[in-house]
C-alpha cells in the first residue's frame, strides 16, 4: 500500500502506560493533528504534508483508535474520558520535544482538543476545532433532527456488549456506511485511507474502545464539562465546519464556541463533515492563516 505520509517517520511512544502511535514530519513550530470517529491519523494525509512545509506536524492516533493502544475501560468510562485522552497527547508531544504546540482536532479529536486546552492551557498556542460544537452544548440542545442524523451518538453509548456485538458482525459495512452518509458518499476518501480505517476498525478491541469513547462523552465528560462551566479557552480558537453537514444545520457553531472561548473566529466550508478529506486545500489555507504559517 502506498505511504500516505511520505517523508514522515512513524513513532510509537509510551505515555503513562499507554502506547500512542503517530506520524511525524516537517520542521518548525509544532502542530498536533487529532482525528475523529471512526477514523485514524490517516484522515490528515492530504493536509498534514501541506502543513509540514511550514511546521513540525504530529498526526496521532487517539487511544482506542488506529494503531494506538486500547487499554481496559472502567465502570465510569474514565479511561476514555477526554481528560485521559488529552493527557496522552500532552505526554506524546512532550516526549517528542514539544512543550507547547498548535492543536487541530476534527470530530472526536476536536473534543479531545477542547478538553486539552482547558486542562493544559500553557501547552496550547492555538486551537482549531473542525465540524463540532462543544459536547455539552450539543447534548443539551438535542432535537429530533439532530438525533436522527447523529443516531450513532445514542447507539454507541448503549451498555456493553450491545453495540459491540452488532458492529462486530460486519465492522467494514458499519464503517463504510457511516463515513458515506453525507451527500458526497465515499467519493472524497482515498482508497488507501479507507483501507486503513477498515484495517483498524476490524479489531474488536477498537470497536469496544470507540464505544467507550462515546460512553465517556455521555457521562464522565459531561461531568467534567459541567464542573468547568465557567472556564474558557484562552488560546485563539478557529472553528470550521461543513455547510452541508449536521452541525451547520442544527447548531450555531460560532455562537456556541464564543460561550466557551475568549477569542473565536471561523466559518463554514463548502462540504459535509469530513473537512480534511472533502476540502483539504481550503482547510490547509485556513489553518495556515490561523497558525501564522
Amino acid at each position: 500500500m502506498p505511504d500516505l505520509f511520505p517523508g514522515f517517520r512513524a513513532e510509537d511512544v509510551e505515555v503513562g502506560g499507554v502506547r500512542i502511535h503517530a506520524r511525524v514530519g516537517g520542521a518548525g513550530d509544532p502542530v498536533l493533528l487529532l482525528h475523529g470517529y471512526p477514523q485514524t491519523h490517516a484522515i490528515w494525509h492530504k493536509v498534514g504534508p501541506e502543513l509540514a512545509r511550514n511546521f513540525s506536524v504530529v498526526a496521532a492516533d487517539l487511544r482506542g483508535y488506529g494503531d494506538s493502544a486500547k487499554p481496559p475501560s472502567a465502570p465510569d468510562h474514565g479511561p476514555y474520558s477526554k481528560r485521559a485522552m488529552a493527557l496522552d497527547q500532552v505526554r506524546l508531544m512532550e516526549r517528542l520535544g514539544f512543550a507547547s504546540f498548535h492543536l487541530v482536532g476534527h470530530d472526536r479529536g476536536g473534543r479531545v482538543g477542547h478538553r486539552l486546552a482547558l486542562d493544559h492551557p500553557r501547552r496550547v498556542r492555538t486551537v482549531a476545532v473542525l465540524d463540532i460544537a462543544p459536547t455539552l452544548h450539543m447534548y443539551e440542545r438535542t432535537t429530533m433532527e439532530f438525533a436522527r442524523a447523529y443516531w450513532h451518538w445514542f447507539f454507541l453509548i448503549q451498555p456493553e456488549p450491545v453495540p459491540e456485538r452488532l458492529i462486530g458482525a460486519d465492522p467494514e459495512f458499519f464503517l463504510l456506511r457511516h463515513v458515506a452518509r453525507g451527500k458526497a458518499g465515499l467519493s472524497p476518501f482515498a482508497p488507501e485511507a479507507l483501507a486503513e480505517y477498515v484495517r483498524c476498525f476490524r479489531d474488536p478491541a477498537a470497536v469496544h474502545a470507540t464505544c467507550e469513547d462515546y460512553r465517556a462523552a455521555a457521562t464522565i465528560d459531561l461531568e467534567h464539562d459541567r464542573a468547568d462551566a465557567g472556564a474558557r479557552v484562552e488560546a485563539p480558537l478557529l472553528a470550521l465546519w461543513g455547510e452541508r453537514g449536521v452541525v451547520h444545520r442544527c447548531f450555531d457553531p460560532l455562537a456556541a464556541w464564543r460561550e466557551r472561548a475568549s477569542r473565536v473566529a471561523g466559518r463554514p466550508l463548502p462540504c459535509g463533515h469530513y473537512l480534511p478529506e472533502e476540502q483539504p486545500e481550503p482547510l490547509a489555507e485556513a489553518l495556515l492563516a490561523h497558525l501564522g504559517g
